[in-house]
């Protein structure tokens, strides 16, 4: 009797130690289950939010790349909204202050010239700029149907310098010939501007611009 009770004592400590070895396994299945489910909700999160900062970073790309310095003669890549073309409107005088350093824009009121106008307002000295050069200018850009200014170096309070075969056939035509401490006007009709496109929104189709330049010096074009 006492080994049959041996027995069956042996085998209930070995029925509990398999019963605790059983619910430890199922309790490292759960926790490994739970870590799994963690893992991927993590992994998920991450993603999801590179994938707004990535999307974010695409639409300010998008933004900046619709920017266009409104005297290169280039188009930007995405233009912005549309903008109601200026063809048959008149111009206007001034309608906001000038910046701080900068000259009258003498714009007569009434319809645009359809021809470039060329005026010195200052006569320089030195020689006079050739065409294709590259000149440090200050300059002011107003558009004739609204009087509003578009551009203005004296705005970011500092001359920009510009090779001429890179800019608007208007600038191309009309700067060459002027000499360094002079001051000219340019009248620039749409076909020698902008066009029918512009440069939306500052300048609108079909724009007559107005623009007064003091040159600063130039460098002649490069040769060979």
């Amino acid at each position: 009797m006492g080994t049959a009770k041996r027995e069956r004592q042996k085998a209930g400590r070995q029925a509990r130690i398999e019963a605790a070895r059983t619910a430890q396994r199922k309790a490292e299945t759960r926790r490994r289950i739970v870590l799994s489910i963690g893992i991927v909700v993590f992994v998920a999160a991450v993603a999801g939010v590179l994938a707004l900062v990535n999307r974010d970073d695409k639409s300010e790309t998008a933004a900046t790349s619709t920017t266009l310095d409104p005297i290169t003669d280039s188009t930007p890549a995405t233009l912005p909204p549309q903008v109601e073309s200026a063809l048959g409107k008149p111009c206007v005088a001034l309608s906001e202050p000038l910046p701080s350093g900068a000259p009258d824009v003498p714009i007569e009121p009434g319809p645009p010239p359809t021809e470039l106008v060329v005026e010195d307002l200052v006569e320089g000295q030195g020689e006079p700029v050739p065409e294709n050069a590259t000149v440090t200018i200050n300059y002011i850009g107003v558009s004739c149907s609204t009087g509003q200014i578009f551009d203005s170096s004296w705005s970011r309070g500092a001359p920009a310098t510009f090779p001429l075969n890179g800019l608007i056939q208007g600038w191309q035509q009309g700067i060459p010939g002027m000499k360094a401490g002079g001051r000219r006007l340019l009248v620039i009709p749409p076909d020698l501007g902008y066009g029918s496109s512009g440069s939306p929104p500052k300048i609108a189709p079909d724009e007559t611009l107005f623009f007064v330049i003091d040159l600063i010096s130039f460098q002649p074009p490069t040769t060979g």
